[in-house]
């Protein structure tokens, strides 16, 4: 038998190369709710075609002008916007940090756009594209609509929807402390999301 050929990412996904993200917000409006966090990783294959979560980058983004912000979603996600030390940086220069490395991605590995990957994918899509927007990034490497949603591949796999449940029934750990933090809510849908599509590769091959 000869060798496997080798997979690369830009054929798994129709040319689509995933780009898992979590916002962490004031609230539910994109239009009108400030953006306080965002986290994205970038889904990488190895030679033989297994998918890992690749390095999360995250950036805390000061309100734009005029945001509106809850006090329910801070107690929620416990952000305190006007802590002193609060490393935030404007929504254009956290766009434009995260978003570069996308698009150097997309040349690395042959591929057309990123695909969005989230829990409530439209949820981090629609705040995304409200930013983008807001700050006129020309270029967006995002696909405008299209995502991937682990809460609907956690069903689908394990019969779980929230994502603390869909991780751990994947075998993966959760640590309730870390939870929504952008940067671990995206660490944990990233391996979330690998898993189930490694695991589904591994059930074809049994077959």
């Amino acid at each position: 038998m000869g060798a496997r050929p080798i997979m690369q990412i830009s054929q798994r996904f129709r040319g689509f190369l995933p780009v898992v993200v979590d916002v962490e917000t004031g609230g539910f409006n994109p239009a009108t709710d400030a953006l306080l966090e965002l986290a994205m990783c970038i889904i990488e294959m190895d030679e033989d075609g297994w998918l890992h979560p690749g390095e999360v980058k995250v950036r805390h983004l000061a309100p734009f002008e005029g945001a509106n912000i809850e006090q329910a979603a801070l107690e929620f996600n416990g952000i305190r916007p006007d802590h002193p030390l609060r490393p935030s940086i404007s929504e254009e220069e956290g766009l434009r940090s995260l978003l570069k490395p996308v698009r150097q991605a997309l040349r690395d590995t042959d591929c057309k756009r990123a695909v969005l990957v989230g829990h409530n994918a439209h949820f981090d899509l629609s705040f995304l594209n409200a930013a983008i927007e807001r700050v006129g990034y020309k270029r967006n490497p995002f696909h405008p609509f299209s995502c991937f949603d682990t809460a609907t591949l956690g069903g689908l796999a394990y019969g779980q929807t929230v994502l603390a449940r869909a991780v751990d029934a994947a075998g993966l750990d959760w640590d309730s402390s870390q939870a929504h933090s952008a940067a671990y809510d995206t660490e944990r849908t990233a391996s979330l999301f690998c898993t189930i599509v490694n695991r589904w590769r591994h059930l074809q091959e049994l077959e």
